[in-house]
């Protein structure tokens, strides 16, 4: 038995020789476009928050949100896709014009993508580096018989513990 929401399930597709009217395309073009307007809002502050440096009000403010519109995203783009041979058929400069919305969508998620890689890399670099500091100290300062620095044994480094919580 399926315990799936029933909201979360794409519309079934249409029987091929009925095309969808013109209001039944507009809603759904409209459902796409409404979601992909949403969720891009939302993914420009998370995009300015980000460069601003404010990762974790970014992660706790918007994480529910962003859920939800991409949810309901999901669904309209699985509406769209069962009934895209009807809708190129009745609307193609409807359809034309979401493929248009939906490049732009795209380069936007791009530019998103990017700015969360690059503090991604950043705070990596940031913790390899305090760890490497941390594992210097650690280390002592020793030589061998040969007269070069002696590497140090696994009991001289220490593991980098890190909070998420602060």
């Amino acid at each position: 038995m399926n315990h799936f929401n029933a909201s979360r399930q794409p519309m079934q597709a249409r029987r091929p020789g009925h095309a969808p009217v013109s209001s039944e395309a507009r809603k759904l073009a409209e459902d796409l476009m409404d979601a992909m307007s949403a969720l891009l809002g939302l993914i420009e502050r998370e995009t300015e928050l980000v460069r601003a440096g404010k990762v974790r009000e970014a992660m706790m403010t918007l994480e529910g949100k962003k859920q939800e519109l991409s949810r309901s995203y999901v669904s309209a783009v699985g509406q769209l896709k069962a009934n895209q041979d009807q809708l190129a058929k009745s609307a193609p400069e409807l359809l034309s014009t979401l493929h248009r919305h939906h490049d732009a969508f795209r380069a936007m998620l791009q530019v998103n993508l990017t700015v969360l890689a690059t503090a991604h890399a950043v705070s990596e670099s940031v913790v390899r580096g305090v760890n490497a500091e941390i594992q210097k100290r650690n280390v002592p300062n020793t030589y061998t018989a040969a007269g070069r620095r002696a590497a140090p044994g696994p009991r001289h480094i220490t593991p980098l513990a890190v909070s998420r919580s602060l």
